[in-house]
C-alpha cells in the first residue's frame, strides 16, 4: 500500500486519511508547489497537479479555474494572510485540508532562513472549522495526531500527548 519510508508520521496518517474519503479516480488539484506528499500521492493512483508557487492572496485564479474535483491543502492555509478568499472562491466540490493547530506552549513557526516560511496563522480545530462554515464547506470527517520529538524537556513531552496536526475532508454546500 505504502511505497519507500515515509519521512513523516503525518505523511502516512494523511495518506491513510485520503484513501479513505478520496477516490482514487478523483482528480487532484494540491495547493503549493510539488512536493514529497504529491509524488506519494502519485505513487498510491491520484491524479494530481499543484499550483505554481503564486501567492494565493492575491491570485486564486488556480482554484477558480481548475477542472479538479477535489482541492487538497496540506500544511498551506496557515501561510496565508486571507485563507477565507481562497476557501470561498475554491469551485472544486471536495476539500481536504490540513493545518498545525496552535499549541499554548509554543509561538508561531518562523524560519530563521526563509523569510516566506512562517506562520501567520496557527489555529485551534474550531476556528479552522468555523473558517471553513463561513466560506461554503460542510465538514464530513476531521482527525487530529500529535508530533512527538525525540527531544528531551517539557515542551518535547507535552508533543507527545498534545495534538498538532487536524486534517479535514469537506464537502461544499454553497
Amino acid at each position: 500500500m505504502y511505497e519507500g519510508k515515509f519521512p513523516h508520521k503525518r505523511y502516512k496518517l494523511t495518506l491513510d486519511f485520503l484513501n479513505t474519503h478520496i477516490p482514487t479516480s478523483s482528480k487532484i488539484l494540491d495547493l503549493g508547489v510539488a512536493n514529497p506528499f504529491t509524488k506519494i500521492m502519485q505513487n498510491n493512483g491520484y491524479t494530481v497537479e499543484n499550483t505554481n508557487g503564486e501567492d494565493l492572496d492575491h491570485d486564486t485564479s488556480s482554484v477558480t479555474t481548475t477542472d479538479a474535483e477535489t482541492i487538497t491543502a496540506f500544511e498551506i492555509f496557515e501561510h496565508l494572510v486571507s485563507p477565507y478568499t481562497v476557501l470561498k472562491d475554491i469551485k472544486a466540490k471536495k476539500l481536504m485540508a490540513s493545518v498545525p493547530l496552535k499549541l499554548w506552549f509554543a509561538s508561531a513557526y518562523r524560519s530563521k532562513t526563509d523569510d516566506r516560511d512562517r506562520h501567520f496563522h496557527e489555529f485551534e480545530d474550531w476556528q479552522f472549522d468555523w473558517l471553513l462554515e463561513k466560506a461554503g464547506w460542510k465538514i464530513i470527517a476531521r482527525k487530529k495526531w500529535t508530533n512527538p520529538t525525540k527531544k528531551i524537556g517539557f515542551r518535547p513531552i507535552l508533543r507527545w500527548f498534545t495534538p498538532r496536526y487536524y486534517i479535514v475532508y469537506a464537502e461544499r454546500v454553497s
